[in-house]
């Protein structure tokens, strides 16, 4: 400096600078430091910088007059520079000569002037708005500049005029530019030319923001005000970054994960002989998911398998492509972090010199102040940092689960269905709901990791240089507590995945009663179920109450924790050494760094145990992922070489590698536009087949091509939640006329008149408000729309009704349909279509037995042959013999012959006989099978609606919105929902609560007081007497608010919260329960399960939590408050504008953060249950060749969660700058008070009240937190509430109303003026019904399909509640006895067969009243003995999810056999044969007919030959009755049963 600066310009002056009132720095450290600090820092940054922006173009920005603005001053700072290099060698030039420094310094200021001013262009360029950069360079000109402003104007002061004018003025000059730069800099350039940000309708400012609005989180500000003005709605959302959207995130991570399974799968194995010692079938339908060959398939190879542990294959890490693809962005809020441990640990040094201050007399004050503003300033830049490493953070968090939900998504649509079947849906809906969240809770907290032992050991090096040796007494109790909270962590761990499978196993038995509650309601079961619900509860809230026991004890030993180590870091000092005195500065400044080491203590064992639950999720994400996919070359999609269209060849085909195969050597040619049907019994493997041309199957040998696309309607129509016409149109474009002529031949033009909105009415989930007819047709309109090649129709026209199936065959399916000259491969039970076929395939047991046409398998008198002997109805006889026959047929059967057969047990052939030639000789096929009269009626109809139809239509269509959207409710939680969780804690509890943590807060405040007692003896000497005496007091204290602390958590946690939370679930699964069923129909599953998981959780664990912490952090701040104004009175000046900001920000934050809170949790709910919707129509998806379109409406749906989570974390970040900021002026305020009071204050109490502000921060900041969180989970007591307060049905039992035990005793029913409507506001379904009938009587329901044929039924269990006139059964009025007493006495075979998972027992008798003998034979009358006795585990057959692991025709034998077992006198069957071959359906009618005999049989009939010969037939239209009467009269009144008969070929 010397050489520099010359000898009588010193560097440095100590007195000059330290020690005096007025402090100045000599002209050399100004010249030389002061100048060159910001341009070292821009030399240094710029090459870094320019690559950046090299590598980083947003397209340029227009010259602004801004910009020109900035350019000039800053080629003006570089004139003024260099004006004063030249004048210094001009000055040479006259023989008055310098320092160096004085060229030195202009030119390095000038050269950096000129590069700062390449910045500004170069940026511009590059479309950067705001520059960070040259912000930090010009506020450190400016900083810098200030110490010579200050000195220059003191020296002008003193000397009586300036000396070197000049240099003053370009100083000056310099300062004013540098300035107006600055200023500049604060503000924004316009966004780049044709940004997103100019396209965008909703841009996130994030992008456009400054430097310091990007570092405040200013650019939040505008949602923060936004959403306190009124509640934000989910058009006010910013849109998504770009980088942050499913387009971006999704294939990032699975290019990653592809890279890894290809390496996984071409590292080559140890010892590959061994394994595979006998080759594995190679064909398999399989892209095996892990490399390595699907599961073992034989005993010996399993053998060598284990005998060679070392070969298993390679895993492909999931870790690692979630590395690779997040890892680079994550560092930046890593690099974050290192800065914030170090900025930490500036503040106790600062601390320590503020003591050190207050303990000197006669010390200039400024110091004192100096330091003040120290500690604000790096409290500041602290916060800053730190809230910036936080939204890195959550930023990549949120990608990681964007990522994630993607990445299942899509596999889950190409998994095989062995892998589908080892994961239930629940589970899937886990991994994308659980798991992925729980990446996100850790990418937060990751950095702690490695930053934890960082600030511990900087902690303890300063600690070290404090107290010396002593220290280490405190860090033995440290490191005692860390195995204590290990052992707890590790059993709590365990609880919760005990826990996690109580809820699991809860939520799934929730889904199956919401799946199934039509069932339960029809049989009064809601009890049994309720209790099986109650019972997992109780076990679930058994493991909480012991994970609440263990989290009391753990956040005792850590809220105590930096208090015993303080406790015996000073005993020990104090009483190893006589010498030892415990000062302010010693105690305080240790207190300081025992609190920041308390933090990083504290996150260890959390961050430790979040990733133990991450690192399961991994596994079970990893192993979804890795799970095997369908082969997409299975079936042979390119083959145009031969005239067949459909081709197997040599087939052998299984539902997955370790079952027996399915279907074996299959066969099939289908010529180009043939239609095949495929005829067999139940479970013969014919739904299997189109499975298996899908390519849904393995297929273990053999060849499958099909020419062209492919149209698949399933057995059971899948059905979107959107509206009618979305679900035909399935992504095609919309055209009128081929829309028209689709629903024309599906037949829906009629049931679209009846829909509230026509084809626009929305569909609720699963299809609910359709009837089971409606869907199959709906699906059979799709795939006629979708006008593809080939068509595989399993089963379609079970589900409707004969006239209706008729119809369909003839203008879709048949010869002359819609579909002629397509292939069409058709499952089928209906035998009357048979002749119009041109191949018949007939499968017995998983073999073609044999194929052919209807005439060629009659010839071959095999198999089919005798199936059709046993059911066609062969004689053709002429028309006139026809009717004659009929009436003579009336004296032969009289009204009830055929239901008081009471021998038809005994020979039973000889009837079946009989009945047989009846039907025979009443039902011709006609010839042509057509019926020219009706169809030129329905064509006509056609050409007429076409104009007319559509400008009606489309008006009403926003009337009805079947599924209420969820309701999410907006504005301030009620303090009525704080005292409703009150009055279920129990009132006096609550209070005594509250009560106890003020208690603790004050044993708290009070060995702290104590200690700054303690600390001042060393001023007076007295140490040495009343050492222990301060030991013992000190800690007792401590130990008082432990077990204050203890005792409280308890209480809290594990009594009282628990408490609340069964009652809260009781009475919303009560709720749930006694609703009607409307409010099932309205409410989707998904909403429903959305409260009793994630709702139910919040009351279970984060309520009491929440509670908890804000009680803790109330009465922390509140005491600090009270501290800092106790020593200080002048603090409560401060403390109330600050509170009055403290509040405002608070408001702003919690009205915005918890309506973003809500939206994310409205948004939530679509993406699950459009995913579950997916996975069960997975197969459809597949088909129609729809899987990108659903991947992106499930990506949309995601960023559209996204959005609302995203202002949601920077809301938090936001609120923690402007908190902190509060945090930080305390800090500031009470120092300063601390400096102006120094005489009358010891050091401590100044220690004390420092020490307590620094801390202040943070408990202000959780404060808020707490509080919104509790705002928004105590949102959960107002939703579940919300469902616990449903408008119920009718009461179960009514005590004065009961019938007799014996009642119905005759089973006579009978209607009065009988109305019945669905929903308020809703036409009458049935008008005015009147009608009788006898005990015994059996009555065929019939009529179109919405004439009110099901409602009827629906009517008599009550499920739909009059309108008007009332049902009498056996003269008492179901309207008046409670509903479990009405459903308990009749049976129902519903429509749809409902299974639970569970036993077979459980689904026949869940109320365990009948014995097994009863259970056998009802088993052998409906005809499942057989099968039942062949599986091994009999009555205890596990029945998987909805039945899945039985066929559809099993099923509906398994609630024939409930009716059976149930034996009341009143029986409804509901289409009930609908999905069954008609051997079997002989066997059900043959099994009503005699186990019912005398009971009251309603049956609603689709096959009308069931019903031919019942007591009565009812046809109902338009919900009114047409006609009533015996069958034979119907036919001879030739009214609307005549035409509907005639169309069944049961007429002539």
């Amino acid at each position: 400096m010397e050489r520099l600066c010359g000898p009588e310009l010193p560097f440095w002056v100590a007195n000059q600078t330290f020690h005096t009132e007025r402090p100045d720095l000599t002209e050399c450290f100004q010249l030389s430091v002061l100048s060159w600090l910001p341009c070292i820092y821009l030399w240094a940054v710029s090459p870094v910088y320019l690559f950046y922006l090299k590598r980083n173009n947003k397209g340029y920005i227009m010259m602004s007059i801004m910009n020109r603005f900035k350019t000039v001053f800053g080629l003006l700072l570089w004139i003024v520079c260099w004006t004063d290099l030249f004048y210094t060698f001009h000055e040479l030039r006259q023989g008055n000569g310098h320092p160096p420094i004085y060229f030195v310094t202009p030119l390095v200021l000038g050269m950096t002037m000129l590069l700062a001013t390449f910045l500004i262009q170069f940026e511009r360029l590059r479309g950067v708005q705001s520059s960070g950069v040259l912000f930090i360079f010009w506020f450190l000109s400016v900083l810098c500049a200030i110490v010579p402003f200050r000195s220059k104007i003191l020296q002008a002061s003193s000397q009586s005029e300036v000396t070197d004018k000049l240099r003053f003025t370009t100083f000056y000059l310099y300062f004013t530019l540098a300035l107006c730069e600055l200023i500049l800099c604060c503000f924004n350039e316009k966004p780049p030319l044709f940004s997103s940000a100019v396209t965008d309708p909703n841009p996130c400012p994030e992008a456009t923001a400054g430097f310091l609005s990007s570092m405040t989180f200013w650019w939040f500000t505008s949602m923060a005000i936004k959403g306190y003005k009124m509640p934000l709605e989910a058009q006010d959302l910013w849109s998504l970054n770009k980088r942050d959207s499913s387009k971006v995130m999704v294939p990032n991570l699975l290019r990653e994960w592809e890279k890894e399974q290809t390496k996984a799968k071409s590292e080559p194995h140890l010892s590959t002989q061994a394994v595979y010692s006998k080759p594995l079938p190679s064909s398999t339908n399989h892209i095996a998911g892990g490399g390595g060959g699907g599961g073992e398939s034989s005993p010996e190879e399993a053998e060598v398998l284990l005998s060679n542990q070392k070969a298993a294959p390679h895993k492909p890490s999931f870790l690692r492509s979630l590395i690779k693809a997040f890892g680079p962005y994550f560092m930046i809020g890593s690099a974050y972090k290192l800065m914030q441990d170090i900025v930490t640990f500036v503040n106790p040094q600062l601390l320590r010199m503020l003591i050190k201050f207050t303990e000197q007399k006669g010390v200039p004050d400024w110091w004192g102040y100096a330091l003040a503003f120290l500690m604000f300033f790096t409290a500041i830049l602290q916060t800053l940092i730190l809230h910036h490493h936080f939204q890195y953070c959550f930023v990549t968090g949120m990608n990681v689960r964007t990522a994630i939900i993607g990445a299942i998504y899509r596999k889950s649509l190409v998994i095989t269905n062995a892998a589908k079947r080892s994961t239930t849906v629940g589970e899937v809906v886990n991994l994308m709901s659980v798991d992925a969240q729980r990446f996100m809770d850790l990418t937060t907290f990751l950095n702690m990791l490695w930053s934890a032992p960082l600030q511990i050991m900087l902690a303890l090096y300063f600690l070290w240089q404090n107290l010396g040796p002593s220290v280490l007494a405190g860090v033995a109790v440290m490191i005692m507590l860390i195995p204590l909270n290990a052992v707890i962590a590790m059993k709590t761990r365990a609880y919760q995945v005990e826990q996690m499978q109580y809820k699991d196993s809860r939520i799934k038995l929730m889904n199956e009663i919401l799946n199934g509650i039509k069932v339960l309601k029809l049989y009064a079961w809601e009890n049994s179920f309720r209790d099986k619900v109650l019972d997992i509860r109780q076990k679930e809230l058994n493991t909480l109450r012991k994970t609440a026991y263990l989290g009391a004890l753990s956040t005792m030993a850590w809220t105590s924790a930096p208090f015993l180590v303080a406790l015996t870091t000073f005993a020990v000092y104090v009483t190893v050494d006589e010498n030892n005195i415990l000062d302010a500065e010693k105690a305080f400044v240790s207190l300081a760094l025992f609190n920041i080491l308390r933090f990083p203590l504290n996150m260890l064992p959390q961050v430790i145990s979040s990733m133990v639950q991450a690192s399961v999720s991994l596994k079970r994400i990893q192993n979804f992922l890795s799970h095997d996919e369908l082969d997409p070359n299975s079936v042979d999609r390119k083959n145009n070489t031969t005239e067949f269209s459909v081709t197997v060849v040599n087939g052998k085909f299984t539902w997955s590698k370790e079952d027996l195969p399915v279907l074996q050597n299959i066969n099939v040619m289908v010529p180009q536009g043939s239609l095949l049907a495929v005829v067999g019994h139940v479970g013969c493997g014919k739904s299997s087949l189109i499975s298996a041309l899908l390519g849904e199957m393995e297929k273990l040998e053999g060849e499958i091509s099909i020419r062209g696309s492919v149209a698949y309607v399933p057995q059971q129509a899948w059905i979107q939640n959107c509206t009618l016409r979305d679900n035909i149109l399935f992504g095609i474009a919309y055209n009128e006329q081929k829309y028209r002529c689709v629903l024309e031949a599906c037949a829906l033009t009629p049931d679209l008149e009846v829909l509230p909105g026509g084809d626009m009415t929305e569909i609720g989930e699963k299809g609910i408000n359709l009837s089971g007819g409606q869907r199959q047709r709906v699906s059979l309109a799709r795939a006629l729309y979708s006008d593809a090649d080939v068509y595989l129709l399993d089963d379609p026209l079970s589900a409707v009704d004969a006239h209706v199936a008729k119809h369909i065959f003839d203008n879709l399916i048949g010869p002359e349909g819609a579909l002629k000259g397509k292939t069409r491969i058709l499952v089928t039970h209906g035998i009357s279509f048979l002749p119009q076929v041109d191949n018949i395939m007939v499968i017995v047991e998983g073999r073609v037995s044999e194929m052919g046409s209807y005439q060629e398998l009659l010839t071959q008198n095999g198999a089919f042959a005798e199936f059709l002997r046993n059911y066609a109805l062969e004689d053709f006889v002429e028309e006139d013999q026809a009717l004659e026959e009929l009436i003579e047929d009336e004296e032969l059967f009289p009204d009830d012959a055929l239901s008081n057969h009471t021998d038809m047990v005994d020979n039973e052939p000889v009837v079946n006989e009989t009945k047989r030639n009846f039907i025979r000789q009443i039902s011709i096929i006609s010839s042509d099978g057509e019926n020219p009269r009706c169809r030129s009626v329905r064509r006509q109809g056609c050409s007429q609606k076409k104009s007319p139809e559509p400008q009606e239509k489309k008006k009403p269509l926003e009337m009805e919105k079947l599924i209420q959207s969820e309701t999410s409710a907006t504005g301030r939680v009620k303090t009525k929902v704080y005292l409703e969780y009150a009055k279920a804690v129990g009132p006096l509890l609550s209070v005594f609560i509250c009560f106890l943590y003020g208690c603790q807060s004050a044993s708290a405040i009070g060995a702290n007081f104590w200690l700054s007692q303690w600390t001042n003896d060393a001023s007076k000497n007295q140490t040495k007497e009343n050492a222990n005496m301060r030991v013992g007091v000190y800690a007792a204290l401590g130990t008082a608010q432990g077990v204050l602390l203890l005792v409280n958590c308890l209480l809290c946690r594990a009594y009282s919260m628990l408490r609340a939370a069964k009652l809260t679930h009781y009475n919303m699964l009560q709720g749930v329960l006694r609703a009607p069923q409307a409010f099932f129909e309205s409410t989707p599953t998904g909403r429903l399960l959305n409260r009793f998981s994630k709702d139910i959780d919040a009351i279970d664990s984060h309520i009491p939590e929440n509670i908890d912490i804000w009680m803790r952090t109330f009465w922390y701040t509140l005491n600090v408050l009270l501290i800092c104004s106790a020593l200080t009175p002048m603090f409560l000046i401060v403390i109330a504008p600050l509170m009055v900001f403290y509040w405002w920000v608070q408001r702003f934050y919690v009205a915005t953060s918890r309506q973003l809170k809500r939206l994310e949790s409205v948004s939530r709910s679509p993406i699950y249950s459009h995913f579950s919707e997916t996975i069960t129509g997975s197969s459809v998806i597949r088909a129609y060749g729809r899987h990108t379109a659903f991947v992106l409406m499930s990506d949309l749906k995601v960023d559209e969660n996204q959005k609302s989570y995203f202002p949601g974390i920077v809301s938090n970040r936001w609120l923690g700058v402007r908190i902190e900021f509060i945090g930080n002026c305390i800090v500031l305020f009470a120092a300063m008070f601390a400096v102006t009071g120094k005489e009358s204050l010891n050091p401590g109490l100044v220690g004390l009240s420092v020490s307590y502000a620094l801390q202040v921060t943070m408990s202000l900041n959780w404060m808020v937190r707490m509080t919104s969180d509790l705002e928004n989970n105590i949102v959960a007591v107002e939703r579940v509430k919300e469902y616990s307060e449903t408008k119920t049905e009718a009461p179960w039992e009514v005590e004065d109303k009961k019938p007799p035990p014996d009642w119905p005793r005759e089973g006579n029913v009978h209607f009065q003026d009988y109305s019945v409507r669905y929903r308020e506001g809703l036409d009458l379904v049935l008008k005015n019904l009147t009608l009788s009938v006898k005990g015994g009587e059996k009555i065929g329901i019939v009529g179109r399909t919405g004439a009110g044929k099901s409602s009827m039924t629906l009517c008599l269990f009550r499920i739909l509640e009059a309108a008007g006139g009332e049902i009498t059964i056996d003269d008492v009025k179901i309207s008046e006895i409670g509903l479990h007493d009405l459903r308990s006495k009749l049976t129902i075979i519903p429509q749809e067969p409902v299974l639970f998972s569970g036993s077979l027992r459980m689904n026949l008798d869940p109320f365990d009243q009948c014995s097994d003998e009863a259970v056998w034979k009802a088993l052998e009358h409906s005809h499942l003995d057989k099968f039942v006795s062949n599986q091994p585990a009999k009555l205890e057959l596990e029945c998987a999810e909805g039945g899945e692991n039985l066929s559809v025709g099993q099923r509906q034998l398994v609630c024939l056999a409930r009716a059976l077992l149930r034996k009341t006198r009143i029986l409804v069957l509901d289409e009930a044969t609908a999905a069954i071959d008609l051997e079997t359906d002989d066997l059900i009618q043959s099994t009503i007919r005699t186990q019912f005999e005398d009971c009251t049989v309603f049956t609603i009939a689709h096959r009308l030959n069931t019903i031919m010969d019942y007591t009565r037939v009812l046809v109902l239209d338009k919900g009114q009755v047409a006609e009533f009467d015996t069958p034979a009269n119907l036919l001879s009144q030739k009214g609307i049963f005549y035409s509907m008969a005639k169309d069944a070929g049961l007429a002539q």
